[in-house]
C-alpha cells in the first residue's frame, strides 16, 4: 500500500452527547457522524490533539547504574484555533460554519472529541471499521485571542483531556 500525505486527512469531530459505549471506548459511526465536524473550522498549524510523554516513575534497582524509569500515567494535549463565521447581519450563533466555535466557546464545557487520520479525506464520513487515533473527553477553557490578530477572525481554545482511548475502531451504528 502506498503512503498517504497528511494534508486534508484529519477528521476532527466534537460530540456534545456522550456516546453510549464511552465507558468502554466504543463509538459508533452513527454517533461520530452526528457530532459537529470541526475539520474545516480548525486551523491546522496549531491543532493539538494527541498523546504526549507519560509520567515517569523512578524505581530503579540498586544494581542499575543509569536511570531506568518506568512509565506511569498517560498524558494528552488538546487545543485548537477555531475560525469564526458570521451571517450577513454580523450574527454568529446561527451562522453556517460557526457550530464548531459555538460548541467550545464556554469555559468548562465537556465534549467528547474524536480524530481520524487515515488515507480518507477529512470530508469523508465515518464508517464502521475506521481507525480513530484518539477519542477523548475534553473540558474547554476560555477562548483566547490569537497572538497574530491578522487574517481571519479566530480564537484559540485550550482543552484538558479528562479520559482518553487510543486507537479505537468505529463500531457499526443502528
Amino acid at each position: 500500500m502506498p503512503r498517504s500525505l497528511a494534508d486534508g486527512h484529519t477528521k476532527f469531530v466534537l460530540m456534545t452527547i456522550k456516546p453510549a459505549g464511552w465507558d468502554t471506548g466504543v463509538i459508533t459511526d452513527t454517533e461520530f457522524n452526528a457530532g459537529v465536524d470541526a475539520s474545516c473550522n480548525v486551523m491546522s498549524s496549531d491543532f493539538a490533539f494527541g498523546a504526549t510523554d507519560s509520567d515517569k516513575v523512578a524505581e530503579k534497582a540498586l544494581c542499575v547504574t543509569n536511570n531506568a524509569n518506568s512509565l506511569g500515567a498517560g498524558n494528552y494535549t488538546a487545543g485548537a484555533t477555531f475560525f469564526r463565521y458570521f451571517d450577513d447581519t454580523g450574527a454568529s450563533a446561527t451562522a453556517e460554519g460557526d457550530d464548531s466555535f459555538q460548541a467550545v466557546k464556554e469555559k468548562g464545557t465537556t465534549l467528547y472529541a474524536a480524530a481520524r487520520k487515515t488515507s480518507k479525506l477529512s470530508t469523508a464520513p465515518g464508517e464502521a471499521g475506521d481507525e480513530i487515533y484518539l477519542a477523548a473527553e475534553i473540558l474547554t477553557d476560555t477562548p483566547q485571542p490569537p497572538s497574530d490578530q491578522g487574517g481571519y477572525i479566530k480564537w484559540r481554545v485550550p482543552m484538558e483531556v479528562q479520559t482518553a482511548f487510543d486507537n479505537v475502531v468505529l463500531a457499526a451504528g443502528a
